[in-house]
C-alpha cells in the first residue's frame, strides 16, 4: 500500500505510467492511455472483519504487510457513496441488536453508482427464523439489500444482486451484479474501460469470441460492434447474469457458453467435440476479434496458441508481469497498436492493463 495522500495522487500515478512505459517499451505501441480514478469514493465494494470489543462490533481491516496486524476503523475514504452513507448506519443498528451481532465475523459492501446497496452478513453460527425477521427489519430501516450467510447456509431476504448502469457510446447498459461473484470494484474506471475497448474496435467487423466473460461486463457494449458474439465463462452464476444482462438490455446476438478458455480452444481446434457445444454450429462464426480478461497467471499456451488465429486482440489484463509474458508470445504474429493503463486500485502499486494488437 502507498502513502493515501491525496496531494501525491498525480505523482503515484505518474509514477505507474513511467513503470509501464519502461515495462512494456520492446513492443513499440503508438500511445499510452492513461485513465486515472477519483482518490476517494471509487471503490463499489468491500470486505471487512467484524470486530468485537466491549460488547461492540466495529468495521476492521489487516494491515497489508506480514504482521497482519488488525485495525478498526471508524470510516472508509476509498468506499463509494453509497458505502459512506450505509457503513456508521448500519454499525449503529448492529450494535443495538444482539440478535444481528452475536458471532458476527465479516461485513460485505456491494454498491453502486447509482446509490444501490446490498449488505452480506457472516457468521460464525447457523441462522434461524429469528435472525431473519431481525435481518428484515434492518434492510427495511436502512433501506438496503441484506444477505446471510454462514457455513453451507445463504439466507436472502429479497434479492441478493444490485443493478448497475454504464453509460458506453451513447447507449446505457443496466448490469445484474450478484452478491458473492466477481464485478469491478472500480465504477469510475470501469466506464473508462468500457469505452476504450468499444472505441477501438468499432470499425473491425466480423465476429467476436470473448473468453472469461463474466457477467457480460464488455461483452454487452462490445456485441454493438460486432455481428455476433460467442463468450465463455466457468463460474454458472456468472453465466446466469449474462443472460439476465443481455435479456435486460434487449441484445440478442450473443451466445454465452459456460466453458473454460482451454475447452474452447480446443473445440475451435476441433480437437474434441463437447456436449455443452452441440447446439452450435462453429462454422457459421466469422471470428475477425478475440477479446481476454484472464486471471492473474495470464493465458495458457493453448489459448495462446488459439489467438494468434484471430486478425484483432482486445486483451485486457490485472498483472503487468503476465501480460508482458503472454505478449513475447503473441508479437510474433501481431503488433501492439495502443495500450492503456486504468488506475483501477489508486495509491497501491497494481496496474490494470489494456492491450490492442493487430495481425501483422
Amino acid at each position: 500500500m502507498l502513502e493515501h495522500n491525496p496531494e501525491n495522487y498525480q505523482q503515484q500515478l505518474a509514477e505507474k505510467e513511467q513503470l509501464t512505459l519502461q515495462q512494456f517499451a520492446a513492443f513499440g505501441f503508438e500511445q499510452l492511455d492513461v485513465f486515472p480514478s477519483p482518490w476517494q469514493h471509487y471503490r463499489m465494494r468491500a470486505e471487512f472483519k467484524a470486530w468485537h470489543q466491549d460488547n461492540q462490533v466495529h468495521y476492521a481491516m489487516f494491515r497489508s504487510d506480514k504482521s497482519r496486524q488488525v485495525y478498526t476503523l471508524e470510516s472508509y475514504a476509498p468506499g463509494s457513496p453509497a458505502m459512506q452513507r450505509i457503513m456508521p448506519r448500519l454499525r449503529e443498528a448492529l450494535n443495538t441488536d444482539d440478535i444481528l451481532r452475536h458471532k458476527l465475523f465479516q461485513v460485505d459492501f456491494l454498491t453502486t453508482s447509482t446509490g444501490e446497496c446490498l449488505v452480506t452478513l457472516i457468521y460464525h453460527r447457523q441462522l434461524d427464523e429469528i435472525w431473519q425477521m431481525h435481518a428484515l427489519r434492518l434492510a427495511a430501516q436502512l433501506d438496503v439489500q441484506v444477505v446471510g450467510r454462514s457455513r453451507k447456509q445463504k439466507r436472502i431476504l429479497d434479492r441478493d444482486y444490485v443493478l448497475e448502469q454504464f453509460p458506453v457510446g451513447g447507449e446505457t447498459y443496466v448490469y445484474q451484479q450478484l452478491e458473492g461473484s466477481f464485478t469491478q470494484p472500480n465504477a469510475h474506471v470501469c466506464r473508462h474501460m468500457l469505452e476504450w475497448t468499444a472505441q477501438y474496435s468499432r470499425s473491425w467487423g466480423g465476429d467476436l469470441l470473448e473468453l472469461y466473460c463474466g457477467n457480460g461486463n464488455f461483452t454487452l457494449p462490445l456485441s454493438r460492434n460486432f455481428s455476433r458474439v460467442l463468450a465463455t465463462e466457468v463460474a454458472k452464476p456468472s453465466i446466469q447474469s449474462a443472460l439476465y444482462n443481455c435479456e435486460r438490455n434487449g441484445i440478442t446476438n450473443i451466445e454465452f457458453v459456460r466453458m473454460s478458455s482451454e475447452d474452447m480452444s480446443g473445440a475451435l481446434n476441433r480437437v474434441r467435440s463437447y456436449e455443452r457445444l452441440k447446439h452450435l454450429d462453429l462454422d457459421i462464426y466469422n471470428f475477425s476479434t478475440v477479446f481476454v480478461d484472464p486471471p492473474r497467471a495470464g493465458l495458457d499456451p493453448l489459448t495462446l496458441t488459439l489467438l494468434q488465429r484471430f486478425d484483432n486482440i482486445i486483451y485486457i489484463s490485472c498483472n503487468p508481469d503476465t501480460l508482458r509474458e503472454n505478449l513475447q508470445v503473441l508479437d510474433r504474429s501481431h503488433r501492439v497498436t495502443h495500450m492503456a493503463l486504468f488506475d483501477q486500485f489508486p495509491f497501491t502499486e497494481h496496474r490494470e492493463c489494456g492491450v490492442i494488437l493487430r495481425k501483422r
